[in-house]
């Protein structure tokens, strides 16, 4: 299968992986033969692999330009992805009851959000950006298409669980949940975060190269 066939095929298993798996009805019965964490670390592997998969199928597909490359595009690239892996470091683990991702969710305190005191979705933000930075420097249709509906899948995202979370929790509790608080202060454990993060966006980089087949430094990402 090549050309856009195999993208097509690949966006089509992208969104059937993402969406089958997490059915109640499917995601209960997965975790009684897998186990919590075992449904966890599959569904993880699964979606790496079909994202690598449209990746490279985006790679293969007709090369159609839209506009030239220049070296001030991965400039923009490279912020908004500092921005982005840092928002996404802050954010892993953490108990959040407004979106997906969270963690221990009963012990999440609104007198001490971390991020979420300044979005409800960091997740989703910090794919939205991952994928706006990432057209800029890639002006040809595949890629425009790939990352421009990643980028729709965010910000679509955002809406559909805000809706979910006001019913599941009521109106109310969310919105008390959900009223900014951006006065705590930084934390020992979010500082370690933002380093941790810095060290991930730093393998980026390096790996970008060797895996992507481009670096991001110098040519189009």
């Amino acid at each position: 299968m090549t050309g856009w066939a195999e993208f097509i095929a690949a966006f089509i298993t992208f969104f059937l992986s993402h969406s089958i798996p997490v059915r109640p009805t499917v995601k209960a019965r997965l975790k009684t033969r897998l186990g919590a964490a075992g449904f966890g670390v599959g569904y993880s592997l699964l979606s790496i692999a079909v994202l690598a998969w449209l990746i490279v199928a985006a790679n293969r597909a007709p090369f159609v330009p839209l506009w030239d490359w220049a070296p001030w595009q991965n400039h923009v690239t490279l912020l908004l992805m500092t921005l982005a892996v840092l928002i996404a470091a802050l954010a892993v683990g953490r108990p959040n009851p407004l979106s997906f991702g969270g963690a221990q969710n009963d012990q999440f305190d609104p007198a001490n959000p971390g991020i979420i005191g300044w979005m409800r979705h960091p997740l989703l933000v910090a794919l939205m950006l991952w994928a706006l930075s990432h057209i800029l420097p890639n002006g040809n249709l595949a890629h425009v298409i790939l990352f421009g509906v990643f980028a729709g899948f965010a910000a679509l995202g955002m809406r559909i669980i805000d809706r979910r979370k006001q019913r599941l929790l009521g109106h109310q509790v969310w919105a008390q949940l959900a009223t900014p608080n951006r006065q705590a202060q930084p934390s020992r454990a979010g500082m370690s975060r933002v380093a941790v993060g810095l060290l991930i966006y730093l393998g980026l980089i390096v790996l970008h190269g060797p895996v992507i087949g481009v670096s991001p430094l110098g040519v189009p990402l």
